[in-house]
């Protein structure tokens, strides 16, 4: 299992499959499955039953998982860039490849 450059709370943009080029957030990472859940994104009709929480039921719209493979993180200037790692004194931090500064 790879170690993924893409963490929950970070925005990212699409590059590549039905949804290109939407930016948005990421909500959770499925580690185990190389997936994250991007706010926005890859929205899919789910049909629910009645039940205590959802007494109506019905068709309800929610993301589904996309392959981080597919996405691409972005820096706060909002360009494309790949996560990296270092040590800065005794600190391990992400840092933009492209921008080379602290995300």
């Amino acid at each position: 299992m790879t170690k993924l450059k893409i963490k929950s709370g970070d925005t990212v943009k699409v590059i590549a499959g039905d949804h290109k080029g939407t930016e948005g957030k990421v909500l959770k990472v499925l580690k185990d499955k190389n997936k994250a859940i991007v706010e926005g994104v890859n929205l899919v009709k789910k049909h629910m039953k009645p039940s205590a929480q959802n007494p109506q039921g019905g068709i309800v719209e929610k993301e589904a998982a996309i392959h981080v493979s597919n996405l691409s993180l972005l820096t706060p200037k909002g360009e494309t860039t790949r996560a990296g790692y270092r040590m800065e004194g005794d600190k391990k931090v992400r840092f933009a490849k492209k921008s080379n500064e602290v995300i």
